[in-house]
């Protein structure tokens, strides 16, 4: 192995140690005081699925840097020197598949299961959904991949005459080829559309699951993606926005204390009458509506009892309470602008590069290469830094989704109060939307990630499969994402700078 692989082989393994550690941290401070020292299967699968999600999104970056390491090669086999970066993409992505489908489902059966029952019990049942899952995933991925698990790509015969070897060279868009006086050396420049053809063949299963896992993720990705690269900076902005600008009387706080009791004390009513439901086996359509709307009025129940703390600090501390206050905000403002910028820019780069055809201007990936000759690792460093920001964008866009329209189960994550059941279901969805993250971005700087085993499986293969390539033929996903992010622009104009507080009265619907 070269020496410059070799010291690839290094930064990798430190990499990962490093992102195991973080999540470790991370489980440590966002867990519930209830899941201490217990629950470690799930907490073992969360670790685990986090670190997948993160190296899975750092392997693109590697990709390239491991493609660089034989481009100035001087013999034939220095290729073979790299790392086998197609069956590590391969490798990731099965693992992703099966912890989403199958791992992460377990451990949330298994863990929200009847604390009542056996350990035993709470297995059988958790094992019961998920291979039933199983057999119905292997049946739909058996059939799909016999009867359409094929590529079709468009290849053209070319052939050209020969001519003598000129003694000058010119070069025009009028004269693509060699040759002169109506001699041309390369007639298969004007070759007619009668000779292209489609050649046909079966893409490896892993490949199929994959391609199909992406399919999945695409549909999630050009939701919450859309809609959380707009609201990602300027959720920040409007919070700054909407920030306590001074702090209350103690009698407004007793008032607004009040108010809030009220509140929390109907939300407890209608908790108990909703566990009331629970306990007589009535748990239909309509008791998770309404368990979702508690769900719903409850954190932002929440999020005005953090807003009246702030306002009115307590304690022997108060005004150094207060001054981190005012930092936080203007923190807010400062990494919203920032945010701003950058979803400006992934905005502008899928328009331009992607959506107009031909390209206006590689954009981003012009940018990646000039800062790769100031220094070697500039251009991956903020490459990569595209990627985790639209992954970001993603998680931003699945919790105002939640929050907002109920969309999905309301999951949110909290320093120091988080449920492993949420764990799961984030990592989850991490998980599922990275692949995504790194089909789209991979097409997206295809100018700058040539080459690449990444662009070989999510480029090629993925966008020629038959029955899914006219999605990414007609950028269905991009057009879509696009779409969202402008309505959600639209919505945080008109609506975002207004403070949504929690309602007075909570009914159940019947």
């Amino acid at each position: 192995m070269s020496d410059f692989n070799l010291a690839l082989v290094i930064v990798a393994i430190v990499v990962c140690v490093l992102v195991f550690l973080f999540n470790v941290y991370l489980l440590i401070n966002y867990q519930h005081p209830d899941d201490a020292n217990q629950a470690y299967f799930p907490k073992f699968v969360v670790v685990f699925g986090l670190s997948v999600a993160a190296i899975s999104i750092l392997m693109l970056p590697a990709d390239v840097a491991n493609r660089q390491a034989c481009r100035h090669a001087i013999y034939n086999g220095a290729c073979n020197l790299t790392l086998p970066m197609k069956d590590l993409w391969l490798a990731i992505y099965i693992v992703d598949a099966v912890l989403v489908f199958f791992v992460i489902p377990f451990a949330m059966f298994y863990y929200e299961g009847d604390q009542d029952k056996s350990v035993g019990k709470r297995i059988k049942s958790a094992l019961l959904w998920v291979v039933t899952t199983a057999i119905v995933c292997a049946l739909l991925l058996g059939i799909l991949y016999g009867l359409v698990g094929k590529v079709d790509f468009t290849v053209r015969h070319l052939s050209s005459a020969t001519t003598n070897f000129p003694s000058s060279w010119d070069f025009a868009s009028s004269q693509p080829c060699i040759g002169g006086a109506g001699a041309r050396a390369c007639s298969a420049y004007t070759a007619s559309a009668s000779s292209e053809k489609t050649w046909t063949m079966r893409t490896t299963f892993p490949e199929y699951v994959v391609a199909l896992a992406t399919i999945v993720g695409s549909v999630l990705f050009s939701i919450f993606g859309g809609v959380g690269i707009a609201c990602l900076p300027l959720g920040l902005i409007t919070s700054f926005i909407r920030r306590p600008k001074a702090v209350i009387t103690r009698s407004q706080y007793i008032k607004e204390a009040t108010e809030l009791g009220k509140k929390a004390r109907e939300l407890k009513k209608a908790a108990d009458a909703l566990h009331q439901e629970e306990r007589s086996g009535s748990k239909g359509r309509k008791w998770r509506k309404n368990v979702k709307a508690v769900e719903k009025e409850l954190l932002q129940l929440e999020e005005d009892v953090k807003l009246l703390e702030e306002m009115y600090p307590q304690g022997e501390k108060a005004e150094t309470s207060w001054a981190l206050t005012v930092l936080g905000y203007l923190a807010k403002l400062v990494l919203g602008v920032l945010g701003l910028i950058v979803s400006v820019a992934w905005v502008a780069h899928i328009v331009i590069y992607l959506l107009i055809d031909p390209p206006l201007s590689p954009f981003l990936n012009e940018v990646f290469i000039k800062l790769d000759d100031i220094w070697g690792l500039l251009g991956t460093a903020a490459f990569a830094f595209f990627c985790f920001y639209l992954l970001l964008a993603v998680i931003a866009g699945a919790m105002m989704l939640g929050l907002r329209l109920v969309f999905i189960t309301i999951h949110p994550m909290k320093w120091g109060a988080t449920l492993m059941n949420s764990f799961l279901f984030n990592v989850g969805l991490i998980l599922l939307c990275s692949i995504s993250v790194i089909q789209f971005c991979s097409t997206a700087f295809g100018y700058y990630a040539q080459a690449t085993a990444a662009q070989e499986i999510f480029g090629h293969t993925l966008q020629s499969l038959r029955g899914i390539k006219y999605l990414y033929k007609y950028n269905v996903f991009q057009i879509a994402f696009i779409i969202l992010a402008g309505l959600t622009f639209v919505y945080y104009i008109a609506f975002g700078w207004r403070r949504k507080k929690a309602s007075g009265k909570f009914q159940l619907s019947s």
